[in-house]
């Protein structure tokens, strides 16, 4: 049992306890964190008060009430305070439009210092006691004397916070190459390692441009992808593998993990000859050498300068 800083008592979690937890997110295509529904029901959609690490915060019921286990709770579990009433969504509302007025303001600021510096986005916490800048620039910035500036405007705390290049793509949204919105913005919830090894594992071209999203970094699909693509060429017989067919013995030219077809070299009279089997009609008889998917000694000891 902890005491934290307001002085509440926190009971901690053993690893393998059960505790019931709801998810919820500050924004569309958030992080979704647990917090303790302390004994009511609430579904996907709600609108909730919450206690966290920075105050009261207003957020949205992502998953309903479920089990976990406690080691699958970052401590302390933080409780909900009350489902959302009219007078909270409407001071929510009202704290977006505020949250407007505070950029504008901002962005004029930041011209009249001259600073090199790129505001992302303007947010209150939901008692107003702090305002929060998230910016990007290439190197630091000194933001002092806009400090002072802002606070004295809107007589609250005042933070700065510099971002990276994934966290603006994710905060101002976009379409990427795929067509699509990003992913980082819609669904994607935080940000895991992408490598070029994964790229080379889904037979992808290693040219940057076409593997790399629009922040400029690898593609982030490359990592929620990559594990069907490890699955499927379990499955399938490695390139260069001598397989069986239905025609006869030959050797396996070019594969397609996902639809799971190969393309396998077979001899006759008149030479070599061409065929597409599925996998399924095709045994291994023998692994000539590893291919590109399947070997790991230099792939693994070419990803820690290209993990991003």
């Amino acid at each position: 049992m902890t005491e934290n800083t307001e002085n509440e008592i926190i009971e901690e979690i053993a690893p393998d306890e059960n505790i019931e937890v709801i998810g919820v997110k500050f924004k569309d295509g958030g992080k979704v964190y647990y917090f303790s529904p302390e004994h009511k029901d609430y579904k996907a959609g709600d609108r909730v008060i919450v206690k966290t690490a920075r105050g009261v915060e207003f957020g949205f019921v992502a998953a309903g009430n479920k089990i976990v286990k406690g080691k699958d709770v970052v401590q302390p579990l933080r409780p909900v305070v009350r489902e959302a009433t009219k007078d909270d969504i409407r001071r929510y509302e009202s704290n977006k439009q505020l949250e407007k007025n505070a950029f504008d303001t901002c962005v004029k600021m930041i011209a009249k210092h001259s600073l090199d510096m790129k505001l992302i986005e303007a947010e209150y916490t939901f008692d107003n006691s702090k305002l929060l800048f998230y910016f990007s620039a290439e190197g630091r910035v000194d933001f002092r004397e806009l400090v002072k500036d802002l606070a004295s405007v809107f007589h609250t705390r005042i933070e700065l916070r510099q971002i990276g290049i994934r966290d603006e793509a994710k905060m101002m949204g976009g379409i990427g190459v795929c067509g699509r919105p990003f992913c980082c913005s819609t669904f994607l919830s935080d940000f895991g390692q992408v490598s070029i090894k994964m790229a080379k594992e889904q037979n992808l071209s290693l040219n940057s441009a076409k593997i790399s999203g629009t922040c400029g970094r690898l593609m982030c699909c490359l990592r929620f992808e990559n594990g069907v693509y490890e699955e499927e060429q379990k499955r399938t017989p490695p390139v260069d593998s001598k397989v069986s067919t239905p025609d006869g013995v030959g050797y396996v030219k070019e594969t397609a993990p996902l639809t799971g077809m190969c393309k396998v070299v077979l001899s006759d009279k008149n030479g070599e000859i061409i065929k597409t089997y599925h996998r399924d009609r095709l045994k291994v008889l023998e692994v000539r050498r590893a291919s590109p998917s399947r070997k790991n000694t230099k792939d693994e000891g070419e990803t820690a300068d290209d993990e991003q």
